[in-house]
């Protein structure tokens, strides 16, 4: 390996690292940013639990725990190729499915609020304007995701109409209003 490959590769896992640190910031741990970051770049797609404890230098407990956690959250998926004899694991490009689970997270949340309003009805305003301002707003962005991610959709469609019509292909049930 030469030294501008040598670089490259340092400059990229310097970015693996701040991906993870912003997994993190948001509550994941932050070996699972780092696989989920190496997913996004590394080549083969598809990597091996034993593949990524080298490429992050993890163990393979922590490699296996974090796997599972990014495959439940749905942003990574569980291969098996023909004739390999262990799972692989890749990013799952349906980037649509995680903006849903948004969405959903903040209608749940808006439902919940909502309910809390009306059991605040007796405490003191200062408590009531705190949790009807956390409600409006909950219910602003539960209104407002879903048209943002349609323009989304219509951009996309406009600058690349091959890779839309794959995507749509893949799950053509999808609406954001659900």
């Amino acid at each position: 390996m030469g030294p501008v490959t040598r670089g490259v590769d340092a400059a990229l896992r310097g970015w693996v690292e701040e991906l993870a640190m912003l997994f993190e910031q948001e509550g994941l741990p932050r070996m699972a940013g780092r696989i989920f970051g190496w997913l996004l770049v590394c080549e083969p797609p598809e990597q091996t639990m034993e593949g990524l404890a080298t490429a992050l230098q993890g163990s393979k407990a922590s490699m296996s725990t974090m796997t599972r956690l990014l495959h439940q959250s749905g942003l990574v998926e569980r291969v098996r190729p023909p004739g390999a004899r262990r799972d692989h694991f890749r990013v799952r490009e349906q980037w649509e499915r995680l903006w849903e689970a948004r969405v959903q997270q903040l209608r749940a949340a808006a439902a919940l609020l909502e309910r809390g309003l009306a059991l605040v009805g007796r405490r003191g305003p200062a408590a009531r304007h705190r949790l009807a301002e956390l409600h409006e707003q909950y219910v602003f962005f539960e209104r407002e995701l879903p048209r943002l991610l349609e323009r989304w959709e219509r951009e996309r469609a406009e600058r690349t109409p091959a890779v839309t019509s794959l995507s749509r292909r893949r799950n053509p049930a999808r609406s954001y209003k659900s």
